[in-house]
C-alpha cells in the first residue's frame, strides 16, 4: 500500500528524469563547440580550429540518420544528429566568413571547381552546403536502393560510428603540422574527453556491441593525445621562423 501511495510522486519523477536525460543526449554533444565558437567570434581568427572536424561530424551524423531508416533507434539519438548537423553548419559559416576576411589570397575557390587540392577549403559557405547536399543525395540514393540488405544497413551503422570515432583526428593532425595548439579551445577538448569517457563507460557497463566500445576507446585515446599536445607545445614552444607567416593568413585544415 505504501509503495502504491508513492506512485503519484515516483511516476512523474521518473518521467522528468527521462526528459532531462533525453535533452542532455540531444543537446549535450554541441556544448563543447560553444566556447570554440565564442573564441572565434571574439578573436576573429579561426586558424586554431580545424574545419575538418565539421566534415567528420557532418558525414557521421548524415550516415547515422540514413542508418535510422534501415534500423530505427531511440528518437533522442536521431534528434542529436539533426542538432549536430545544424551546429556544424553554423561553425562552418563562422569559420568561412572569418577566414575569407583575413585571407590575403582573394582568388575564389568553389565546390563546383572539383579541385581536390582545395577540397573543404572554399571561399563561400554556400559551397559547403552544396557539398553536404550532394553527399546526402548520393548516400541517400544508395541507401534507398540497398535498404533491404541487412548487411548494408549494419555496415552503414558501423561506418557512422567509426567516422565519429575519428572526430579528433583532424584537430590532432592540425596541431602536429603547426606544432602548436594556439587558437584551439582547451575547454572544447576537455568536454570532448569527459563526454567520450562517459559514453565509453556506458557502452562497456551495458554490454554494447563490440564496435561501439572499440570506437569509444579510440575516441578517448585521440582526446588524450590532443591534451598531451596542448601540454607539450605549451612547455616546449616552437621557435618562430625568420620569415614566419602571420597567423591571420595561415591556413588551418
Amino acid at each position: 500500500m505504501e509503495a502504491e501511495g508513492l506512485d503519484w510522486l515516483l511516476v512523474p519523477l521518473h518521467q522528468l528524469v527521462s526528459w532531462v536525460a533525453a535533452g542532455a543526449m540531444v543537446f549535450g554533444g554541441v556544448v563543447p563547440y560553444i566556447p570554440q565558437y565564442r573564441d572565434i567570434r571574439r578573436t576573429q581568427n579561426a586558424d586554431g580550429f580545424s574545419t575538418h572536424v565539421c566534415l567528420v561530424l557532418l558525414v557521421a551524423n548524415i550516415l547515422r540518420i540514413l542508418f535510422w531508416f534501415g534500423r530505427h533507434f531511440e528518437s533522442p539519438l536521431l534528434w542529436q544528429s539533426i542538432v549536430m548537423i545544424l551546429t556544424m553548419l553554423l561553425m562552418l559559416k563562422l569559420c568561412t566568413e572569418v577566414r575569407v576576411a583575413n585571407e590575403l589570397n582573394i582568388k575564389r575557390r568553389s565546390f563546383a571547381d572539383f579541385d581536390p587540392h582545395h577540397f573543404w577549403h572554399w571561399s563561400s559557405f554556400a559551397d559547403y552546403v552544396q557539398c553536404v547536399l550532394a553527399f546526402t543525395g548520393v548516400a541517400g540514393y544508395i541507401t534507398y536502393l540497398s535498404i533491404d540488405s541487412a548487411l548494408f544497413v549494419e555496415t552503414l551503422g558501423f561506418l557512422a560510428v567509426l567516422t565519429e570515432a575519428m572526430l579528433g583526428v583532424p584537430q590532432l593532425y592540425r596541431n602536429y603540422r603547426h606544432r602548436s595548439t594556439e587558437g584551439m579551445s582547451l575547454k572544447m577538448v576537455l568536454m570532448w574527453t569527459s563526454g567520450d569517457t562517459f559514453k565509453t563507460a556506458y557502452f562497456l557497463l551495458n554490454s554494447a556491441p563490440l564496435q561501439f566500445s572499440v570506437c569509444g576507446l579510440l575516441q578517448v585515446m585521440v582526446d588524450l593525445a590532443i591534451l598531451g599536445q596542448a601540454y607539450a607545445f605549451a612547455h616546449h614552444p616552437q621557435k618562430p621562423a625568420p620569415h614566419a607567416v602571420h597567423p591571420a593568413s595561415a591556413k588551418a585544415l
